[in-house]
């Protein structure tokens, strides 16, 4: 027979995994501000091997429109620059000698709108994450029905299962209007 709280955790565990899921991939998305999180994505060689930018230079945002990287070794800024370059952030590095400089330019209006469209579309990834995780768990309710669990506690966990869903859908739906919200803020 199966447990019903424990199958419940089981899918509030899931949903979590969703929604910090879709809160990672919105916050890689530029939003016209300087944000590191951007360049978490980026690798570089460092003496032979492929390490994340974070751990061969110091990064931060001197303004809103500047982010700031700083080598700990100089002979890292022809391979940062160069990882800069090969990665999706479609920014050109500036490098002074001493500190390797990313501009963030204002983003175009169609861009916005594509940025609005992507994070979306991993709203919509996120939310379909859910639906499954319910659809499953409430499959799993059915048969345990067949298997002796009282129907009574099967569309009491039903119930409860959809109000877990709701809640979290709603979250979704929050952080993808707080997203667009930054998007559309000139």
């Amino acid at each position: 027979m199966i447990e019903v709280k424990e199958t419940l955790g089981k899918a509030q565990e899931k949903m979590d995994e969703a929604v910090l899921y879709l809160e990672e991939a919105l916050a890689h998305i530029r939003a016209g501000k300087a944000n590191i999180k951007i360049l978490d994505g980026i690798r570089v060689d460092s003496y032979g091997s492929m390490v994340p930018l974070n751990q061969v230079a110091a990064i931060n945002t001197p303004d809103a429109r500047t982010i700031a990287i700083k080598p700990w070794d100089k002979t890292m800024f022809r391979p940062i620059e160069k990882a800069i370059m090969d990665s999706n952030v479609g920014i050109t590095p500036e490098n002074n000698g001493e500190i390797i400089r990313l501009g963030i330019p204002p983003l175009t209006e169609e861009r916005r709108k594509q940025l609005a469209k992507q994070c979306g579309k991993e709203a919509e990834q996120a939310k379909v994450s859910i639906r499954n995780t319910r659809r499953e768990i409430i499959e799993k309710l059915k048969k345990g029905v067949k298997d002796g669990l009282s129907e009574d506690l099967e569309k009491d966990a039903e119930a409860d299962m959809q109000k877990m869903h709701d809640k979290y859908i709603k979250k979704v739906d929050e952080l993808l209007a707080a997203k667009e919200k930054e998007i559309m803020t000139v």
